[in-house]
């Protein structure tokens, strides 16, 4: 890939995603709507940073603002790292199932591809702690970007969990296969419920609840 994915127009990785090409796929798709999850995060502090009303908690949104920028950031750079790590898996299974190497590079390959969503799993679980707060102590006038911010984020998690089970799945190591699963499984089952908690409260408040 000669230019990154994450540097094309909404229109072109739009337009790439529906392509036949091979990526971006699910866990670009993944790691995009992560990283606009925790835009909506820093979209609602910057806008509370200088009002009157809120200059008691000003010192926290300012922190909750640069946590979120450096997840916003990593989750778009697991854009293309997801895609990156398609070619090698590409390549493995192209190996004839006679070549003595097969196994061994398929597999290394595809427990490398299972890297970048893991990844979009932990980054995405800081995003919904960081929305938390932010539906604590942001503006009022914010929250349903906030709450749209959490439904992203449960989106881009069970995404990424699928992006790892389908690798998973392949992998012949089953004692790594089925610590990611564990793994992934804990992040699922604590912060689904988590973000659907903050898009249910601000249901709540927007319709009077």
């Amino acid at each position: 890939m000669a230019e990154k994915l994450i540097k094309q127009t909404c229109e072109g990785f739009a337009s790439a995603l529906a392509s036949k090409s091979p990526v971006p796929g699910g866990g670009g798709a993944a790691a995009l709507v992560g990283a606009l999850g925790a835009a909506l995060c820093s979209m609602a502090g910057n806008l509370t940073l200088g009002r009157k009303k809120y200059a008691a908690v000003e010192p926290d949104i300012r922190v909750l603002l640069e946590k979120g920028e450096a997840v916003r950031e990593r989750l778009l750079e697991l854009v293309d790292e997801d895609a990156a790590a398609f070619e090698p898996l590409s390549r493995a299974y192209s190996i004839p199932k006679d070549d003595p190497t097969h196994d061994a590079v398929l597999e290394d390959a595809t427990k490398r591809a299972c890297a970048a969503p893991m990844e979009m799993l932990e980054q995405c679980a800081k995003a919904v702690e960081l929305l938390e707060e932010m539906l604590k102590k942001g503006s009022v006038m914010l929250v349903s970007d906030v709450g749209c911010g959490a439904v992203c984020c449960k989106a881009a998690l069970e995404c990424a969990a699928l992006n790892v089970y389908i690798n998973t799945k392949a992998l012949k190591n089953r004692v790594v296969a089925e610590a990611l699963e564990h793994r992934t499984d804990g992040i699922l089952e604590e912060y689904c419920p988590r973000a659907a908690a903050v898009a249910e409260e601000v249901t709540a408040q927007l319709r009077g609840k």
